[in-house]
């Protein structure tokens, strides 16, 4: 999604207050590629190559109500077969931009006392609302690498859209995976890795959706940068290209990379997903018929409904046989008036170019979601506004019709800014500790430096859509923000702790009070610099940074402050809250830099957070989520900046060549030593790991899934006569909605189209109406793909110790050698996050499953274990693993 309150269909520049350093042209990315030369790999060059083509799949799969979704599915078929064709394409087709509460609203079916869905984001709370809290990001709670806050935090985020009258949760987000450091919505989603974002994915959705609230996963798929990604958005900032970037994946990388947490989103039951801005291998993510229809609802039996990113759909017809079940917000560009779909799909249905099937099954997957997280018991009318944060005013916002009351100003809060404050603190993660400085006790003069520690002169939502780098940072900007309540500062905070102990405190939250810096660092015995780095979505411009970043830099000069404050006191600590990796290789390893800690994005508490952390009261246990390398080539990927296709389709072309070889694994690949690797993390104790075992289970060979789906359902029937589905003459006409009916009784006339029923039907892909029973793919079969990929194969477990004094908490991780050429050194394929009293020992628990060893191989379309050793290891992060030990027979799991 883009553009903010009070914005309609114009670019949103913001200027920042960065140093001008961060603005500079950048000159070092891979270009006219965006992998750099020796990051390539050999399989993934030959299946993505600029200009190729994505192969049509179709038709596009109906849903069959499969496992979980069998009471939704009985439900939802007996609703839909009692709907009229209006009301069927009312449901799947948006009213249109500011012309409801929420920032995507489908029409109603009052006849049978069905509202208008609300769509809204978030992943991180409610977007464009009050009394709503402000959740840390999801790259922040991914370092936590803790399945209960997973949950705990999707859970209350869902209680908060539930409150506000919020159907459907436009979060969680795995695309962008993190493919390259600099991609500016990377921390909305999780992590780079795809097993911890899958983990991340899944259980996030859990919780949105036992709260009662229908949760999205997005943005699917390859969607991993902001440059390019809207025509009307590049136009807007003088790039001259009329399509948007094509992201060209080659098979392997698809599944065994980018589909992996979306896999896992299917099988935790999501009720919906979102299709992206990007073209994958030059088709439009919104009417890619092999991503949604073979790959989505085919391979992985995905059974709830996909909607259009906001602006993301490029045709009417075309989406519907892809797969696209919802236009969002409906009309073409915002405030328009126009559709691809309303009046345009009621007549494509008409006139039989979309058949009947395709439209239930489109109602169907809306309604089952709706009833599979309860929304028939837990709905409650929308009771805030998105364009307003006036009592009374005008539903229709652009238009200025309906007014009334439009604002409850409901709370929805709760108690979660304890959940926020713990999550935050439990996502910090300590990564230098020098002789124990850490935790502090009583200082004797302790000095709070930089413009991160401070407030935003503006106040905390004084930048729309925290489009600046104002004070202290505790969310990226864009479309994935919420409204903060409070932001309680880090200076705050310390202030608070440090004044208790009856201790000295000052602050300066200038970055360039060079004079002022240097005296107070001069004299205290603890210095605590904060800096950080900023990113977001591409419809702001902070510094001339596009949504991504120019470089992985400090904002601020923030390299700088640190060298000049270390440079005064040999006691100086660093705290880090970025969107991601920085470059930390100026002062990692300064001996007057005593302690590091990464705080990521905290949200609303993150001054209680850092304190918390920094005086002891919570022992760190957290993880980073990426690496932290020497230098930015040396992740392998980076964004592509500049145009590099003048070709008559004039899309930009990204080629991933790099394959599966993102941050970590890229480093391995090249023998690169990082100075903090993914998965590393300090305690204020220490851990020893012992007494490795891996057990084989007695599962089964493997069954690729056969046979044939059931003929396409038709619910119910509809008359033919085109009079019937005119405007109703007794009916107010709100000007630019998006209503369903014609406005005329004569096709052509209503369709505007001199080329109306020539008789040509060559665009109509062969097979696309095809509503006869359809070939399983080997690799489907359920939600998530062939269940046996689920089926655990091995048990490993391990001892865990305290051999600290103080309590702590241990994130043992589990990491695989597949043992193929073009496998990565080691992937993450397991985790717990253990607390263990001092001199204490634990027993760390994985499960091996069956995808979890195996490769995607093209040639059977399906997963397959390769006959090289499989290598289990056990440690504390994806460098430190002193545990191994090899699968036993693993081969004898595949396919007999």
């Amino acid at each position: 999604m883009w553009l903010g309150r009070f914005i309609s269909g114009t670019i949103l520049l913001v200027a920042g207050t960065g140093s001008l350093v961060d603005a500079q042209q950048n000159i070092t990315a891979a270009f006219p590629n965006s992998t750099y030369a020796n990051a390539s790999v050999a399989y993934a060059e030959a299946g993505a190559q600029s200009l190729q083509s994505s192969p049509p799949k179709y038709p596009s799969p109906w849903s069959s109500g499969a496992g979980e979704w069998a009471g939704a599915y009985a439900k939802a078929r007996k609703f839909v077969s009692q709907l009229t064709l209006l009301e069927k394409v009312n449901l799947t087709t948006g009213i249109g931009w500011e012309q409801g509460q929420c920032v995507g609203e489908t029409g109603s079916i009052p006849r049978l006392g069905f509202r208008s869905l609300c769509l809204q984001d978030s992943p991180l709370g409610v977007r464009f609302a009050d009394y709503v809290s402000a959740f840390p990001s999801g790259v922040t709670v991914a370092a936590t690498f803790d399945r209960g806050l997973l949950y705990a935090r999707g859970y209350a985020m869902g209680a908060e859209h539930r409150g506000k009258g919020v159907d459907i949760q436009l979060g969680p987000v795995a695309g962008p995976l993190g493919r390259a450091p600099e991609g500016g919505r990377n921390w909305e989603g999780f992590s780079p890795d795809p097993y911890l974002t899958g983990i991340g994915m899944a259980r996030t959705i859990e919780g949105i959706q036992d709260a009662g609230t229908i949760a999205c996963a997005k943005h699917y798929i390859a969607n991993e940068q902001e440059h390019f990604r809207q025509v009307p958005e590049e136009l807007g900032y003088g790039v001259n290209i009329s399509g948007s970037l094509s992201s060209n994946v080659d098979d392997i990388t698809m599944h065994e990379l980018y589909m992996w947490p979306f896999a896992d989103a299917v099988r935790a039951g999501v009720g919906s997903f979102m299709c992206s801005y990007n073209q994958i291998n030059n088709s439009y993510g919104c009417q890619n018929s092999y991503t949604l229809n073979y790959l989505l609802k085919g391979e992985l039996g995905f059974q709830g409904f996909v909607m259009s990113d906001w602006q993301a759909q490029h045709s009417g017809v075309s989406s519907a046989l892809a797969g696209l079940d919802m236009s969002m917000p409906g009309d073409t560009l915002f405030d328009t008036g126009y559709s691809f779909w309303g009046t345009n799909l009621t007549l494509a249905v008409l006139n039989g170019t979309v058949p009947e099937w395709r439209i239930d099954d489109m109602a169907t997957r809306i309604v089952a979601a709706w009833y599979k997280v309860g929304r028939d018991n837990a709905t409650i009318p929308v009771n805030f506004d998105s364009w307003t944060t006036d009592t009374f005013g005008n539903f229709h916002f652009y238009v200025g019709q309906g007014y009334g009351l439009i604002n409850e100003h409901v709370d929805v809060r709760g108690e979660h800014t304890n959940l926020i404050r713990e999550i935050g603190a439990k996502g910090t993660v300590l990564l230098k500790n020098t002789n124990n400085t850490l935790p502090l006790g009583k200082e004797k003069f302790t000095a709070v430096i930089g413009n991160d520690a401070g407030d935003n002169p503006y106040g905390p939502n004084g930048c729309p859509n925290r489009g600046c780098d104002n004070g202290t940072l505790a969310m990226g900007w864009g479309s994935g923000t919420a409204e903060f309540p409070f932001l309680v500062t880090p200076l705050n905070a310390i202030q608070n702790e440090v004044v208790s102990q009856g201790g000295i405190i000052q602050g300066i939250t200038d970055n360039y009070a060079d004079m002022q810096i240097k005296l107070l660092a001069s004299q205290a015995s603890v210095a605590i610099v904060f800096v950080n780095a900023d990113s977001g979505e591409g419809f702001i411009n902070i510094d001339g940074n596009i949504g991504d970043r120019n470089n992985l830099t400090l904002w601020g000069s923030g390299e700088a402050l640190v060298k000049n404050v270390s440079s005064l006191c040999n006691n100086t600590i660093v705290v880090m809250h970025t969107v991601g990796p920085v470059l930390v290789e100026s002062f990692y390893d300064n001996p007057n830099v005593t302690a590091i800690l990464w705080a990521g994005l905290p949200g609303e508490q993150s001054g209680n957070s850092i304190a918390d952390v920094l005086y002891g009261r919570v022992n760190p246990g957290a993880k980073l989520p990426f690496t932290l390398a020497r230098a930015r080539e040396d992740y392998g990927a980076d964004v592509l900046y500049k145009i590099n296709n003048q070709s008559a389709i004039e899309a930009p072309q990204q080629d991933f060549t790099e394959g599966v070889f993102i941050d970590y694994r890229a480093l391995d690949l090249a023998g690169i030593d990082p100075i903090y690797e993914f998965g590393f993390g300090l305690s204020y104790t220490t851990f020893s790991y012992s007494n490795l075992q891996i057990k084989t289970t007695q599962a089964g060979p493997y069954a690729p899934s056969s046979g044939l789906t059931s003929a396409a359902p038709v619910l119910g029937n509809f008359s033919r006569n085109f009079g019937n589905y005119v405007f109703p003459p007794n009916m107010t006409h709100v000007p630019l909605f998006i209503y369903p009916y014609l406005n005329s009784s004569d096709p052509a006339i209503s369709a505007n189209n001199s080329l109306y029923n020539d008789g040509n039907t060559g665009y109509i892909p062969a097979g696309a109406q095809d509503g006869s029973p359809q070939p399983i793919p080997p690799a489907g079969g359920a939600p998530g793909g062939n269940p046996e990929l689920y089926d655990v194969l091995y048990e490993v477990t391990a001892t865990i110790t305290n051999t600290g004094k103080v309590a702590g908490e241990e994130v043992p991780q589990l990491y695989i050698s597949l043992g193929g050429p073009n496998d990565p050194k080691v992937v993450l394929r397991g985790f717990e996050r253990l607390s263990i009293q001092p001199g204490a020992s634990t027993t760390f628990t994985a499960d091996i499953m069956r995808r979890d060893i195996s490769n995607w191989v093209p040639a059977v379309q399906n997963w397959v274990i390769s006959n090289y050793t499989k290598t289990v290891y056990v440690g504390s992060s994806s460098r430190k693993l002193p545990l191994k030990g090899e699968l036993e027979a693993p081969q004898r799991f595949n396919k007999r």
